[in-house]
């Protein structure tokens, strides 16, 4: 589907029908604009409550403090910046 639209003196732009209802964007939904190497891409953004259970989490993690899950992510993420893993040099294919 290609659809365009107008923008404004204000650079807002109406969400054409046709798109609204091919992405599901209703009134009060949050959209994502991604802009890589001229072009844009928008995207409907789920609310996170929508997220909530699907996602299973082990019983030995459940009932973490957030600061707690906060600062494991971080020291995680740390460490792998600091160590990467190894790649075997060959591309996937």
């Amino acid at each position: 589907m290609e659809v365009s639209a107008s923008v404004t003196s204000k650079g807002q732009v109406t969400i054409p029908k046709q798109v609204r209802e091919a992405l599901g964007i209703v009134e009060g939904d949050r959209v994502l604009f991604r802009v890589e190497g001229g072009r844009a891409t928008l995207a409907r953004t789920r609310d996170l409550l929508d997220l909530a259970g699907t996602v299973s989490v082990p019983a030995a993690k459940r009932g973490a403090r957030w600061d707690e899950v906060r600062r494991a992510a971080r020291a995680a993420r740390s460490e792998h910046v600091a160590n990467p893993p190894r790649t075997t040099g060959r591309r996937a294919g």
